[in-house]
């Protein structure tokens, strides 16, 4: 390492995170057992006592963003007034999707409707009504709150970045309550806890990635569905996120993210055509009223009156898991944000990606949820409650050239697993090295590498339940400097 390189990193952000990250990867490699129970007694007690937090705070958050972008805020420029955007909108709105949801919506755009519907929180199971319910829901999970999450961050880093010359790194963001100590042991332990939560949302996403391009490869190929295949899985693409991440934002991440958009757009007219048009355009405007007419009550409905654990296991897991993801997606959506007003910020980043996420989850999830209701595909239904990665393959089985738009969509998840690990690393990478991107090739690799050993190992552990429950632990701290 030479004495530029050395300058282009902080030791202490650097050290005490990796260090970290070993210790827990060292303690679920050696007692499986031990780390799966304790995963399991940290979701319990999240769930049990800080779902009120989780569901407060992304409440104040959205309620936060709205107001920044229409208040008198919104004229004011992220950067010097006279500067201009980096990247043209469609390229904008590409990599915001590419980073924020895209393993999310192939994993869950038909799964979670489906399970909604066949197992509502409320109402009964395989009606009209829970179908009304399981869009509602659904709707609510992916819509405004997730992308406000992302936007307060990526709001906050990008002001002080570029309006006042901070880093652009978490830390920055306590500024205004502590100044110049940002630079010392608060500040590197604001920026420990990002890279930690950083690496443990990349690694969840790489679980559930690596799920379901295993069903596809299996109900293409035949390949077996089986851990070991999937811990294979994750060093193929891991290989190829170090490869895109070396080749840096403009080239690697930028036109993956256009690749897959494309593709998404075309897999998503697709199911429109092919599928019962009318009625997927009449459910669109009909879910977008319902989530409207009722988003106060849902932010807020914690089931207190009515005690279930389906709480913790859908909303505080993505209010967790999307928390989690904040500083990663927050940082990178502020890296590509540059010279835009707060005002087109906010309208971006709220409405534009959540607009997309709903009708993506109205044409998948409706078409599924007709199937099953109205054309007698009972065993759709089946399969996503046995089987939840194989949800997408099944469902376009019921499509014309059924096995090559499975070979598209397994393309698609593989596409958005490289863009989630090589943004995910240039963000890691930005917070160990004070904010700066131009960092050296081996500490990309490093932790391009690093997410991937963290998914294999967490894996292995205790499989998709470690993760999640890692996602929503990790965001806990975070979450608490943000309302700070």
């Amino acid at each position: 390492m030479d004495s530029s390189e050395k300058a282009r990193l902080n030791p202490p952000v650097f050290y005490s995170a990796a260090g970290l990250i070993f210790i827990i990867l060292l303690f679920s490699s050696i007692f499986p057992d031990a780390a799966s129970g304790t995963f399991d007694t940290i979701q319990s007690a999240i769930i049990e006592n800080a779902s009120w937090f989780y569901v407060t705070a992304v409440a104040i958050i959205l309620l936060s963003v709205v107001y920044l972008g229409f208040s008198r805020f919104g004229t004011i420029k992220l950067g010097p007034d006279h500067s201009s955007p980096d990247y043209s909108k469609l390229t904008w709105f590409s990599m915001l999707f590419s980073a924020g949801m895209g393993i999310g919506l192939m994993f869950f755009g038909v799964a979670e409707p489906v399970m909604h519907f066949l197992a509502p929180p409320v109402v009964e199971a395989g009606t009209v009504e829970a179908a009304r319910e399981a869009m509602k829901i659904t709707f609510f999970h992916w819509g405004l709150h997730a992308w406000a999450i992302y936007a307060i961050v990526a709001l906050i880093l990008a002001f002080f970045a570029y309006r006042h010359g901070l880093p652009l790194t978490l830390r920055s963001a306590l500024y205004p309550l502590i100044g110049e100590r940002i630079y010392g042991p608060i500040g590197h332990a604001v920026d420990v806890f990002a890279v930690i939560g950083t690496v443990v949302g990349v690694a969840t996403s790489l679980g559930f990635g690596v799920a379901q391009v295993n069903s596809g490869l299996g109900y293409l190929f035949d390949i077996p569905v089986s851990t070991m295949v999937q811990v294979g899985l994750i060093i193929g693409v891991t290989g190829l996120a170090i490869i895109s991440v070396t080749t840096g934002l403009d080239k690697g991440i930028r036109r993956l993210s256009e690749l897959n958009m494309g593709l998404a757009v075309l897999l998503l007219l697709f199911v429109l055509v092919a599928g019962p048009t009318v009625f997927l355009l009449q459910a669109f405007v009909q879910n977008t009223g319902a989530y409207v007419s009722e988003i106060v009550g849902n932010t807020f409905n914690l089931f207190a009156y009515e005690k279930t654990d389906w709480i913790g296991g859908w909303t505080v897991f993505y209010w967790g898991w999307w928390l989690s993801w904040a500083p990663f997606v927050g940082l990178f959506i502020a890296r590509v944000s540059r010279g835009r007003t707060i005002r087109e910020f906010v309208l971006g980043v709220l409405l534009v990606p959540a607009g997309f996420t709903l009708m993506w989850m109205t044409f998948f999830g409706n078409s599924a949820i007709d199937m099953i209701l109205n054309q007698g595909v009972e065993q759709l239904g089946e399969l996503v409650q046995n089987d939840t990665p194989v949800a997408l393959f099944a469902f376009l089985e019921q499509f014309p050239f059924s096995t090559f738009l499975s070979g598209l969509a397994t393309v698609m998840v593989i596409v958005f697993f490289v863009t989630s690990s090589d943004s995910g690393s240039m963000v890691v990478d930005m917070l160990c090295s004070n904010g700066r991107d131009d960092t050296p090739v081996w500490q990309r690799i490093f932790w391009a590498s690093g997410e991937g050993v963290v998914a294999i190992v967490l894996l292995l552990a205790g499989g998709l339940g470690a993760l999640q429950t890692m996602a929503i632990a990790a965001a806990l701290p975070f979450t608490i400097i943000l309302m700070i």
